[in-house]
């Protein structure tokens, strides 16, 4: 079965296209990649998107402004679904589904909300595919956070009969999946950390006032020196003291608290170096204490398998390897997960999932109260043989 699975993170830096090739059965092995494509937003939607998200939306037109980037993001996602296939040389035609995460915009657990855009039936009905989408919503209404979904694919593609494996996303938001070996999938545990790239790039954007809007390769953290007073502060947050299941986004680590962190830093006259080595080493000392707390400590991992766009920040990479010393640190790519391409991948097989009537999310991770089928169904203009 051919689904093209789309991602849109809490980066909102652009889609991520992956066309998978999945077994017809129950087994989701094995599987094939056969082309992964990633398209940037321009600049301007991305701050449209993280107003939005971020309640700074003209007074007034916060709903319009919804409703119109449900409409562009669907259209984005339809050429992306229409770009990876014709990387691979494969028609549409032949594309069973497509699975679109969206883009999230509002997510409250607490409130038992999550909102995720980009038209899925504008997807079906721009590419003639049958469009999966809306994944978290049906968590939630079972009683889970919505969130953490990606395990259902990492249990999948990464667990392993000998080796108690901890898998690390460092997007937008860190969240980490622990597999212990040879474990069934009820012991697979799953959380959002706290923040990984989203105060970062937050920062580097305020205090070169947009002139850039990442730290390329970790460039600049490598150059900077830990503060360990601010270190300290930042480690005192109650959603790191939360025990899990929990979730989180740019509600809580976004743009509002990036803007009031990096206005405070640059008052006393400090440097954006330093501000991005003490933001690094917040996120990796929340995964290590997380490690410690809930997954039975940082000493009983053998690997770290790590993905997303933390993944080309080498200061991430050299804080990761001194502080899991024991275990090897290596990116997805290591055994056979392109690490750009595995969000996208999770969705493709929570869509074929999905098309099967099979649950494709683990509720052990989420919270949910019962193993659901996720996502609703928007028909393609052909139906599915």
């Amino acid at each position: 079965m051919r689904v093209i699975g789309l991602m849109s993170g809490t980066s909102a830096d652009g889609v991520d296209a992956a066309l998978m090739e999945w077994p017809e059965g129950t087994e989701p092995r094995p599987f094939r990649l056969l082309a992964f494509r990633e398209l940037p937003f321009p600049e301007n939607l991305q701050e449209r998107i993280h107003r939005l998200a971020a309640g700074r939306s003209a007074p007034g037109e916060a709903l319009r402004e919804l409703a119109a980037l449900d409409v562009e993001l669907g259209e984005r996602f339809a050429s992306a679904a229409g770009e990876v296939a014709a990387a691979a040389g494969v028609m549409l035609d032949a594309v069973d589904a497509i699975a679109s995460h969206g883009q999230t915009v509002a997510h409250y657990p607490e409130l038992r909300a999550t909102l995720q855009i980009g038209d899925p039936s504008l997807i079906a009905e721009r590419t003639g595919c049958t469009t999966v989408a809306d994944f978290r919503a049906r968590d939630v209404a079972a009683g889970g956070e919505g969130a953490p979904l990606a395990p259902f694919f990492h249990f999948a593609a990464f667990a392993d009969p000998a080796e108690s494996r901890l898998v690390l996303n460092l997007g937008g938001i860190a969240n980490v999946t622990w597999l212990p070996a040879g474990a069934g999938p009820e012991a697979v545990r799953a959380f959002d950390v706290g923040p990984a790239n989203s105060l970062l790039d937050g920062a580097v954007r305020v205090l070169t006032q947009g002139r850039e809007r990442i730290d390329v390769d970790g460039r600049r953290a490598l150059c900077g020196r830990v503060d360990r007073e601010l270190l300290e502060w930042l480690l005192d947050d109650d959603f790191l003291r939360r025990v899990p299941p929990k979730s989180t986004g740019r509600e809580r680590y976004g743009a509002a608290e990036a803007e009031a962190l990096a206005s405070e830093w640059s008052a006393d006259g400090r440097g954006l170096d330093d501000l991005l080595a003490t933001l690094v080493a917040f996120s990796v000392e929340a995964v290590r204490r997380a490690a410690d707390s809930w997954l039975g400590g940082a000493d009983a991992l053998q690997r770290v398998l790590v993905g997303g766009g933390g993944t080309r920040n080498a200061a991430f990479m050299q804080r990761l390897a001194s502080v899991f010393g024991a275990a090897a640190v290596e990116p997805f790519d290591a055994v056979g997960v392109p690490a750009d391409a595995a969000e996208a991948m999770a969705f493709a097989l929570m869509g074929r999932n999905a098309l099967l009537g099979l649950p494709n999310h683990l509720p052990e991770c989420t919270g949910a109260t019962r193993a659901a089928v996720l996502g609703e169904i928007a028909s393609g203009k052909r139906p599915r043989a």
